[in-house]
């Protein structure tokens, strides 16, 4: 299905290549996992699946590339319309019309297709997807999981053959992302579709590819899942630890590793994770039995929260249960219908912007929306001018985070983790007590979320209060001192780390559906005790 023949392509201006003398073949049929760290060139391969790279990037490509026999240099992206689906990253920035059924329907109409057949093909698409109760349903009015079905949908709408998806679980709840997953599984088994994944949360994903495809410094490679994960440089926790331990075969996912179990909590014996530091009486922030309703819609319905300085609370729950809106509450964007919210001990939708920023501090999901200058430290400048802060102070902060990068380079030239740490350090300028972050792990490969989470749990250490709205689980259990879960606008609890994902009200990490009851939630925890065990 997929061929590249010596391929070498270097965008326009760059001093390296991508890929260098690349040669690969992708068989039909199943699903092809696509693993790297940030920046190898994940998205560039699949861009070339369709053409759109080098058609609309720009670029100077040498060797062949081959989607089902036809050749990106002679074809144009749309004379793969009938071929290839596509799904990029955030599918609800590639949306073309203003409804579900319209953005189905977009492709049928522009290959020519009968009304007959469009209406055929669309009643199919609904049902398959399970989409019919949202078929009028506006497209801004989608929750995360509801837009990823419908992206899935309308690149299915034509029958393609190929189906390439860039992170389709990024900003799901585990139990969304697993509806996902399953339905790629279903169109596989009915059709003979070949899908193309590209996930850096691979403990999602791995044990139901069919082959694992791995970029890495200019180079691709592809094999068996087991061969693959020997190598890779970017695994899941499972096979972290069993490549650390040896072992063998390589299991890919708990059920495999579960062989393994006894012996693993043989050998740590007594031993027990580092109890919860204790939590600070002060508080930074208070919640209210506060509810928020838009157009007679509850968002939160009686919710009550603390924030304390020197902790990590991670803000928890499915698609829609609230927590972006219980972040915009704390930073002043939404403000109560009843109830109330205090930040420092004044209502922060009643302050003036320049005393509510030295009080607490937003990153979105996107922290691109927060930069706008042309360079790392223009941005740092002005930062620094606007928060009425020394010169440099912006840039300290940044150069903590992230010391190695050139100060010059433009943010957009940014990694997604470097450019999230230039957001930080540009909050940080005011120094908040409070700093809030709407999904900052969508996008980072394992070394970018380990360093965020360094980066998070020192500022905690040094006084700071840091919520992070989150799906990733893996992440969680790594930084989280607290753990709020949300459900459908309600606190369904509230409490330690430890004791709020061991009693279930989380989600639970691959390494403590492993060790299960014995508490122990990540890789690095376990090595660490095996290697102070006599």
């Amino acid at each position: 299905m997929i061929e590249l023949h010596e391929v070498t392509f270097t965008y326009d201006g760059a001093s390296a290549p991508v890929f260098s003398k690349t040669s690969l073949a992708l068989s039909e049929g199943g699903l092809h996992l696509v693993v790297g760290s940030t920046g190898s060139g994940k998205t560039t391969l699949l861009g070339l699946c369709n053409g759109h790279i080098p058609h609309f990037t720009g670029g100077r490509l040498e060797g062949e590339v081959l989607i089902g026999g036809r050749s990106i240099s002679t074809s144009r992206p749309r004379d793969f319309a009938d071929l290839v689906g596509m799904v990029r990253q955030n599918p609800s920035r590639s949306f073309v019309a203003d409804t579900v059924t319209h953005e189905l329907v977009y492709a049928m109409e522009n290959l020519g297709w009968s009304r007959k057949a469009m209406r055929s093909r669309l009643d199919e698409i609904l049902e398959e997807l399970d989409l019919a109760d949202l078929a009028q349903r506006p497209l801004n009015q989608l929750s995360g999981g509801q837009a990823q079905r419908v992206a899935i949908g309308a690149a299915l709408a034509a029958a393609p053959r190929l189906l390439v998806l860039d992170e389709p679980t990024s900003g799901l709840d585990v139990a969304t992302a697993q509806g996902v997953i399953q339905l790629l599984q279903r169109q596989i088994a009915a059709t003979g579709l070949t899908v193309v994944l590209s996930e850096h949360r691979l403990e999602r994903v791995i044990g139901l590819a069919s082959s694992v495809v791995v970029v890495d410094h200019a180079e691709v490679t592809s094999g068996a899942p087991v061969h693959m994960m020997e190598r890779s440089p970017v695994v899941p926790p499972i096979v972290e630890l069993s490549r650390a331990q040896g072992f063998q075969p390589l299991p890919l996912t708990v059920g495999e590793a579960e062989v393994h179990r006894a012996d693993l909590l043989e050998r740590l014996g007594a031993r027990e994770p580092d109890v919860p530091r204790p939590q600070s009486p002060d508080v930074v922030a208070m919640v209210e039995e506060v509810t928020i309703s838009y157009q007679g819609v509850s968002a939160l319905s009686a919710v009550k929260v603390c924030l304390h300085p020197s902790e990590v609370v991670a803000l928890v729950g499915p698609n829609g249960a609230g927590k972006s809106t219980l972040l915009g509450l704390l930073c002043g964007l939404a403000s109560p219908t009843t109830g109330s919210v205090s930040v420092g001990g004044d209502p922060p939708h009643a302050l003036r912007p320049t005393e509510l920023v030295k009080r607490v501090g937003l990153i979105p999901q996107d922290p691109g929306l927060l930069l706008y200058a042309t360079s790392v430290e223009g941005e740092c400048r002005e930062a620094d001018r606007d928060a009425h802060r020394a010169s440099g102070t912006t840039l300290s902060w940044f150069q903590r985070f992230q010391p190695s990068v050139d100060a010059h380079r433009h943010p957009s030239d940014l990694s997604e983790g470097q450019r999230l740490c230039l957001a930080l350090a540009i909050i940080m300028a005011t120094a908040p007590p409070i700093v809030l972050l709407d999904e900052p792990t969508c996008g980072l490969d394992n070394a970018a979320k380990e360093h965020l989470g360094e980066v998070l749990i020192a500022l905690a250490r040094e006084g700071t209060s840091v919520m992070v709205a989150t799906h990733d689980v893996e992440f969680m259990a790594e930084i989280a001192d607290r753990i709020i879960v949300l459900q459908d606008g309600r606190v369904v609890a509230d409490g330690p780390a430890r004791q709020v994902m061991t009693s279930g009200q989380a989600p639970a990490s691959e390494i403590f559906r492993l060790t299960s009851p014995v508490s122990w939630f990540t890789t690095k925890e376990i090595l660490r005790a095996l290697a102070e065990t006599p």
